[in-house]
C-alpha cells in the first residue's frame, strides 16, 4: 500500500515531491510538549521512510526543522495559560533567534530545488543533534537542566 493517493502517480512518472514540515523538535524533543515532541519525531520518520523506499523511483523528499518561527502558535504558546505551553514557547524562542515564515519558505524552495532531504533553518540545531547523538545520557542531562532554568 503506497504511503499516499499520489505516490503511484508520482511512481508511474518517475517524478514527484514531498516536503515534510516537521520541527527541530522532531529531532531535538520538546520541552513542555510531549504530544507536539511525538508527532514530529514521526514527521520526521516518516519522511526518512518515504526518501529511502521511494527516492530511487524519482521521488524527492524534503524534511523541514526550524526552532523558532513567527507564527500565531508560538505567539499563542507564549500567551498559554497553561505552564507546559509557555514553557515550550520559553524553550524555543531562548534557544536561537526566531525567524520569519518567509525566509522558511525560500528555504524550502531551495531545498527543493537541490533535492536536498534536512532542511535546518537555524543552524545551531545540526550542532545539538550532532551532541544529542554523540552523547545521549550527557543530551538528557542538558535537557533537564535546561527545563529547570526554564521553569
Amino acid at each position: 500500500m503506497p504511503a499516499s493517493p499520489v505516490v503511484p502517480e508520482w511512481i508511474e512518472r518517475a517524478n514527484g515531491y514531498f516536503v515534510a514540515v516537521a520541527s527541530a523538535a522532531g529531532l531535538l524533543t520538546q520541552l513542555g510538549g510531549a504530544p507536539y515532541s511525538v508527532t514530529k519525531h514521526a514527521a520526521v520518520g516518516f519522511a526518512e521512510w518515504l526518501a529511502i523506499k521511494y527516492g530511487d523511483k524519482g521521488i524527492g523528499v524534503s524534511c523541514v526543522c526550524p526552532m523558532g518561527v513567527d507564527t500565531p502558535m508560538l505567539r499563542d504558546m507564549s500567551d498559554s495559560p497553561e505552564a507546559d505551553m509557555r514553557l515550550a514557547a520559553a524553550a524555543v524562542t531562548s534557544s536561537g533567534a526566531v525567524i520569519d515564515p518567509d525566509a522558511v519558505a525560500a528555504l524550502v524552495v531551495q531545498a527543493v530545488a537541490d533535492r536536498t532531504f534536512l532542511v535546518l533553518p537555524h543552524t545551531e540545531v545540526l550542532t545539538m543533534y550532532r551532541r544529542k547523538g554523540a552523547d545521549y545520557d550527557g543530551w538528557i542531562a542538558g535537557m533537564r537542566r535546561f527545563q529547570r532554568t526554564l521553569e
